[in-house]
């Protein structure tokens, strides 16, 4: 376990957040979104100990109390020791946002098999595991957030254990809220189309880059703070009466 402690003590007044796979790529503009909106957040993140520690101190800057935790979302112990690190250091928990995820490409064929169970394990089965967590200890006028993709809609070839572990990932935020019906915490997905992170250009030509971009009526990738945005709304008071719903941040992408 590596964490690391705020100086500050938690406030009363202000809200906190947890974020998986926080120290990079969307997740890190996610939470540093938060923190400009006055969470204190808990940065989730597997293996880059140091940029998860650069994402504490730019939320620092920025004026929130934060925290790294490192933990494997596939792992129920190490869930519930994120869970258990934010509530410890802020005193509660409002948000939660699930991130963490892996892009592997893949044909759906039975060589892909190792391939699609990581996968698998990583977005869908951590996503059920920070998901519950979070049902199990959000109070009222909680949120819960997760990322799914647009790329459902395409369909595109290679996407197979990415777009099944992402479908899944849809079906618990619907199936979750109404398992909360009367406690007043919402349940909703952010879908983002091609945006230019590590984990989307990984493996790609720069013409298959240039080629995507085009794809959305907009004709650019979107950037981590576009959906960054669209969290932000649905944890901020504007967000309240979304519930069940998949918001498909793409620019028109599908």
């Amino acid at each position: 376990m590596a964490a690391t402690q705020s100086f500050a003590h938690p406030s009363t007044q202000r809200r906190a957040a947890l974020v998986t796979g926080a120290s990079r790529g969307i997740g890190r503009a996610i939470a540093l979104r938060l923190a400009a909106d006055g969470f204190d957040v808990a940065i989730g993140y597997a293996g880059s100990a140091g940029r998860a520690e650069e994402t504490v101190a730019a939320a620092r800057a920025a004026g929130a109390d934060a925290i790294a935790v490192q933990g494997d979302v596939a792992q129920a112990q190490d869930v519930a020791r994120l869970f258990h690190a934010a509530q410890q250091a802020f005193g509660r928990l409002d948000v939660v946002v699930n991130s963490a995820g892996i892009m592997s490409m893949a044909p759906v064929a039975p060589a892909s098999i190792e391939t699609f169970d990581q996968t698998i394990a990583t977005n869908l089965r951590g996503a059920f595991l920070v998901l519950g967590e979070a049902a199990a200890r959000l109070r009222e006028g909680g949120r819960i957030i997760a990322l799914s993709t647009s790329v459902i809609a395409r369909s595109f070839p290679g996407y197979g254990p990415y777009i099944a572990a992402k479908a899944g990932v849809e079906g618990l935020v619907r199936v979750l809220a109404n398992e909360l019906r009367g406690r007043g915490i919402t349940v909703n997905a952010v879908a983002p189309g091609p945006v230019a992170t590590e984990l989307f250009l990984d493996g790609k030509s720069d013409e298959q880059i240039a080629q995507m971009s085009k794809l959305p009526p907009l004709e650019r990738l979107g950037t981590p703070e576009d959906i960054a945005g669209t969290v932000a709304f649905l944890a901020g008071p504007d967000g309240a009466w979304v519930n069940a719903q998949v918001l498909r941040a793409n620019g028109g992408f599908a």
